[in-house]
C-alpha cells in the first residue's frame, strides 16, 4: 500500500522528469525540479510546471518551499510564501494533481529557469483538526490550483 510519495503526470511520462529526492540522510525536503524552461520577467509572477503529483494520507499535506539558494542568489520567492498541496489534490475528478509553482521575481532582471533545475523542496507534514472535524471529511475537491476558494 502506498503511503506518501511522488508520481509523474501522464502527460509528462516521456519528458524525462525526475522524481524528487532528498539529497542527504538528514534532509527534510525532497528537491523538486522544473519540468520546462520558463523565463521570469522582473517583478512578475510566472507559473512553473513540475510534471509531478503527490500522494499522501488524508491527514497530511505537502508543503512546497523555494530552495534557499535560489531565493537568495536570484531574488525569487513563491508568491504565496509556501505552497500547500492537499491530499485530495491527487487524482481528483477534474485534475490529475499537477504541482505548479507560482514564483515571483523580485529582481530588476529576467531570470531563466532551465528544465531540470531544482527550484523547490517538498516536505510532507501531518496536521491537526478542530474538535468535531476529521481529515477526509467534507466536500469532494473539483479542480486544480485555487479551486477550493471559488
Amino acid at each position: 500500500m502506498k503511503t506518501r510519495g511522488f508520481e509523474i503526470l501522464e502527460e509528462y511520462k516521456m519528458a524525462a522528469i525526475e522524481l524528487p529526492q532528498r539529497k542527504t540522510g538528514s534532509s527534510a525536503g525532497y528537491d523538486i525540479e522544473a519540468a520546462a524552461e520558463v523565463s521570469l520577467a522582473p517583478r512578475q509572477v510566472a507559473i512553473i510546471p513540475t510534471g509531478l503529483k503527490a500522494y499522501m494520507l488524508p491527514d497530511e499535506y505537502l508543503g512546497v518551499h523555494i530552495r534557499s539558494g535560489l531565493s537568495i542568489k536570484k531574488q525569487l520567492s513563491l508568491i504565496n510564501g509556501q505552497g500547500i498541496i492537499d491530499a485530495d489534490y491527487y487524482n481528483n475528478p477534474d485534475n490529475e494533481g499537477h504541482i505548479m509553482l507560482a514564483i515571483f521575481n523580485h529582481s530588476e532582471v529576467p531570470v531563466k529557469i532551465e528544465k531540470g533545475m531544482r527550484i523547490a523542496q517538498g516536505i510532507f507534514y501531518k496536521y491537526l483538526t478542530a474538535d468535531g472535524d476529521a481529515p477526509g471529511c467534507g466536500e469532494i475537491r473539483q479542480g486544480g490550483m485555487g479551486s477550493t476558494g471559488v
